[in-house]
């Protein structure tokens, strides 16, 4: 059985309410600290075409950070740039499995994957 990867913050309660249900379902997934190791561009782009879903619906744009570089009228290009170098704009989690991606909010939402 291939193992799940997710895009993890400890920090934050989403995100370890998601690997709790992975771990529940029997799976011991790769755990991906992205603050910590970030996503390039390029794989946000490709997360992005999985989730069929535009970088403005990955962005947290309650983020200090956000508001400091002015993202509120950025290009898609630009916030996937932003993304990349600073990952606590990504919407997390982000669980990979399969070939298939799915945003943890709700967290019971990757079970769809599974």
């Amino acid at each position: 059985m291939t193992q799940p990867i997710i895009w993890h913050n400890p920090r934050c309660s989403k995100s370890r309410e998601t690997l709790a249900i992975l771990e529940d379902e029997g799976f011991a997934p790769a755990i991906v600290k992205y603050l910590e190791a970030a996503p390039t561009a390029d794989k946000i782009r490709d997360t992005l075409a999985l989730l069929k879903i535009k970088a403005s619906d990955l962005i947290r744009s309650g983020e200090s950070i956000y508001k400091e570089l002015g993202l509120s009228n950025a290009s898609e290009a630009d916030l996937i740039e932003a993304m990349a170098a600073h990952p606590i704009l990504i919407e997390r989690p982000v669980v990979f499995h399969n070939g298939k991606v799915s945003l943890g909010r709700p967290p019971k939402s990757v079970l769809s994957i599974l």
